[in-house]
């Protein structure tokens, strides 16, 4: 069976992951905190491996500069995946999660307890980006069989890769452990597809 390695990195941290207010499609860039774990991480692979031979990335700018610092230094091509952007959350961007709990209680309990029968006010359900996240990973596994990938990612996104392939109960989804700029290796097949949840 044709094997692909995906490296599951999560951007590097911004002053809004300090803060605990929501991000979803916003876009703020990565702190310095931030910059400094993603040369790390890029120092790390570049020395110690695995190398991706290419690197997709979500094109939002915290994903997109923990990315090009990652690809340069491992001499990889870096290509936009849109598909991979976190859950776009609507209303709930750039607030803070205790402002929403005030603001929305209702809405933000459900979320808390069953996120996947929620949708954030304008913003999209996990169902939704799984379909596409998931279409996103087909797709480059197709590409890149018996090679090393690294997909840069958010939280929910890498949580759900980590579902689909790793036997994580779908309902722990928002507890799923996903720490800015580290990476995971998973070695799946370059084309089985996983029916969705």
């Amino acid at each position: 069976m044709t094997m692909t390695t995906l490296l599951l990195i999560r951007h590097g941290e911004t002053d809004w992951n300090v803060e605990g207010r929501y991000q979803g499609q916003a876009d703020p860039p990565l702190n310095a905190r931030g910059l400094a774990q993603a040369h790390a991480l890029a120092q790390q692979l570049q020395e110690k491996g695995p190398k991706p031979a290419v690197v997709y990335a979500s094109p939002l700018r915290r994903a997109w500069q923990t990315a090009t610092i990652v690809a340069q230094a491992v001499a990889a091509p870096l290509k936009a995946e849109p598909r991979l952007k976190e859950i776009h959350l609507g209303a709930w961007e750039g607030v803070l999660a205790t402002e929403i709990a005030r603001r929305w209680p209702e809405l933000f309990h459900a979320w808390e307890v069953a996120p996947w029968q929620t949708r954030p006010p304008g913003g999209e359900t996990i169902a939704e980006v799984q379909r596409r996240v998931y279409a996103a990973v087909d797709d480059i596994l197709a590409r890149h069989p018996d090679q090393t990938v690294a997909v840069v990612a958010h939280r929910l996104p890498i949580a759900l890769i980590k579902i689909r392939y790793q036997g994580y109960d779908p309902e722990e989804v928002r507890r799923i452990p996903v720490p800015n700029a580290q990476y995971e290796i998973l070695e799946v097949p370059s084309s089985a597809a996983f029916p969705v949840r």
